[in-house]
């Protein structure tokens, strides 16, 4: 509030005097002070009229000072109270500071409380703590206790039992697979836990709003989404009623050039039509800095049942997936990654819907069964799905005028093939009695190719592959 608002501030050799309040504007002394204005005017013509009382107005003239005064001190008395019994926040640097101290503009102090109260929600009591080489902490956190079964339709209830996985004719191969850095230390949660990675408020704070944190931006999937900045290179299958994916990712760490942009690659398990309907379970790797806060590549899930506005979210940070496994911290660093020209690392992901129960697993690497989405939090997706899709996505957001230069997957491009380009291996759906199949009548879309390409191919060891990625900008992609 700018004093020079108040008609009474124009006065000549007047300075009035204002109070900061906690959770308020700077209140000013209006009506002591006015009343004090006009008392000395009476007294003023009171002592041209009489002057012969000049000693009697003289003495009335001190008298205003008094209720001044003490007008001063109740505001005061006023000011310092709420001060003493205001709640301490928790600022940016995880100091608990008094609401006053912080000297924070009204609407920055009402969002710091704001994720201050989202936070004591998703964090967890936990029995355990572990402190990962890359800055994370991990919670062991009860298995009931977890954000899920804050969900009215699961109070009360218990993580349920392992469902009977998909069956398949080929062979578990050996393969070089990437696990998660947190577990490099030898730490573990135990038994009847779930490692959670604390969200900060820095975390909360990054995002557009507390309501927004944890949630994509409403888009279309497999669409060109040149206008959404949302760019893709991807395969896909639909046409029929599909009961799960499988395929083998390979683990990169693409250079995600502003903050507001990501790198991912996935898969999506897709119902309903590509309006508000559109229902999703996605599972993947992804580089995020403006929801983890580095450039690490984190294991992630995702699920919405209205394409992306009002419900689903990333990871535990929300009321939805169910984790039942004690190895596995989704939203996790990955380790080890990929080298261009050196060793290769990918995560194996299988989801596919329980035939008895309905609801959707999610299985880590080989065998580790990191948990499941209700089947209730679906419409579409509670039967089965209508496509699945693989592969990668980025951010566009344009920001320096021209394409971005956030890579996807390795940063190279599809051409130039195994050890320098990322891929995605051994990609299999699974029909409607729970058994995984390989891929017919595959489709192959990349929005914008001098950008980020594919390539598509088939061997008896690697089953259905692709190649996919690209640098971003580049002199064939401005």
């Amino acid at each position: 509030m700018k004093l020079d608002s108040f008609p009474w501030t124009t006065l000549e050799n007047f300075e009035p005097f204002c109070i900061l309040h906690t959770t308020r504007q700077p209140q000013c002394i209006q009506t002591v002070v006015v009343s004090a204005i006009k008392t000395t005017t009476i007294q003023r013509q009171q002592r041209h009229r009489h002057s012969k009382k000049m000693a009697a107005s003289t003495s009335l003239s001190t008298h205003p000072m008094i209720p001044i005064f003490v007008a001063f001190l109740l505001v005061f008395a006023s000011s310092v109270s709420p001060v003493l019994s205001s709640p301490a926040l928790v600022s940016d640097s995880g100091s608990r500071l008094l609401a006053n101290q912080t000297f924070r503009p009204s609407k920055e102090v009402l969002r710091l409380r704001r994720a201050n109260a989202y936070l004591k929600k998703i964090n967890k009591p936990a029995v355990k703590t572990i402190q990962s080489p890359d800055g994370d902490v991990i919670h062991c956190v009860l298995s009931h206790l977890q954000p899920a079964f804050d969900h009215p339709e699961l109070k009360g209830k218990k993580p349920l039992d392992p469902p009977e996985r998909p069956r398949s004719n080929e062979t578990r191969e050996t393969v070089a697979e990437s696990y998660q850095l947190w577990t490099d230390s030898g730490e573990s949660c135990p038994e009847g836990t779930v490692p959670i990675r604390r969200t900060t408020v820095k975390d909360v704070l990054r995002a557009s709003s507390v309501n927004r944190f944890g949630r994509k931006l409403r888009r279309h999937v497999r669409r060109d989404s040149t206008g959404s900045g949302h760019e893709h290179a991807v395969v896909f299958v639909n046409g029929d009623q599909y009961f799960g994916a499988k395929a083998s990712i390979n683990v990169w760490s693409p250079q995600v050039t502003s903050e507001y942009e990501f790198s991912l690659s996935q898969i999506w398990v897709i119902s309903g039509s590509f309006g508000n309907d559109l229902n999703t379970i996605e599972a993947g790797w992804q580089v995020s800095p403006d929801l983890y806060g580095d450039g690490y590549p984190r294991f992630f899930t995702y699920w919405t049942t209205d394409a992306y506005q009002a419900t689903g979210c990333y990871n535990l940070l929300c009321s939805g997936f169910v984790q039942t496994n004690n190895k596995i911290a989704i939203g996790a660093a990955i380790s080890p990654r990929s080298s261009y020209n050196g060793r290769q690392f990918d995560i194996g992901l299988t989801v596919w819907k329980d035939p008895k129960h309905g609801n959707w697993w999610l299985e880590y690497g080989s065998g580790l069964l990191v948990g499941y989405w209700p089947a209730f939090l679906f419409s579409h997706l509670r039967s089965h799905a209508s496509m699945v899709q693989f592969g990668g996505e980025i951010v566009n957001t344009r920001s320096a005028g021209y394409h971005t230069s956030t890579q996807m997957g390795s940063g190279h491009f599809a051409d130039e093939g195994f050890g320098k380009a990322s891929y995605f291996r051994n990609l299999q759906v699974v029909d409607w009695d729970n058994n995984l199949l390989p891929l017919t009548n595959l489709h192959l879309l990349a929005d914008h190719p001098n950008c980020y390409n594919i390539r598509q191919g088939r061997n008896s060891v690697w089953g259905t592959y692709f190649y996919y990625g690209g640098p971003g900008r580049n002199v064939r992609c401005p």
